[in-house]
């Protein structure tokens, strides 16, 4: 029993930790990641002012005509065409976002609560595909509907994810029957 009291007398207590030490380093850490923060927005906005030949994008007609076609979901972002990592970030097309999507006989318009709509005339429409990636997201293959089109002298992809899946395949079909040109009487007399 005298030594369980022994042991017990000589244990002594840990050691206070070095406050002033682990405050320190505890700023320290918060200061390099406010830092890459900083960092960060620094290259977007560089990025956006790269892109700063952009023309403004169009508004919604008055008018836009009936819907042929409505989906909600999300928007991934605009890059430009062929070149899935190349985001654009001029304009608000780089911000991800909840989207409402209606396709009508004037166009593609993009109506996205919390950030900036726009709208694709009929005559940018170039076509649309399933594919399974976009700068910064990646699905499935075919999880994302990619529509491609012009904007000022620049070729833009654009990524969709439907909240139901199975509809994007219609989407695909109506643009590609849209933007196909139609034959017509170019190049002759009126």
């Amino acid at each position: 029993m005298t030594s369980l009291i022994q042991i017990a007398a000589e244990q002594k207590s840990a050691e206070v930790t070095d406050w002033a030490a682990r405050i320190g380093w505890v700023v320290g850490l918060l200061l390099f990641i406010a830092f890459v923060y900083w960092l960060m927005r620094q290259g977007w906005k560089w990025r956006g002012s790269l892109q700063s030949d952009l023309p403004e994008l169009p508004a919604v007609p008055e008018a836009p005509g009936e819907a042929r076609l409505e989906l909600t979901g999300r928007y991934h972002g605009s890059t430009t065409a062929g070149q899935w990592l190349d985001r654009i970030v001029a304009h608000g097309l780089g911000v991800r976002s909840r989207v409402e999507l209606t396709l009508t006989d004037a166009g593609l318009e993009v109506v996205r609560p919390g950030a900036r709509d726009f709208f694709v005339p009929k005559a940018a429409l170039r076509e649309a595909r399933l594919d399974k990636g976009i700068a910064g997201k990646v699905l499935a293959e075919g999880g994302l509907l990619i529509v491609t089109w012009t904007h000022g002298d620049k070729l833009i992809d654009s990524g969709f994810r439907s909240d139901h899946a199975a509809e994007q395949a219609a989407w695909v079909e109506a643009i590609n029957t849209m933007s196909t040109p139609n034959s017509t009487t170019e190049g002759t007399a009126r």
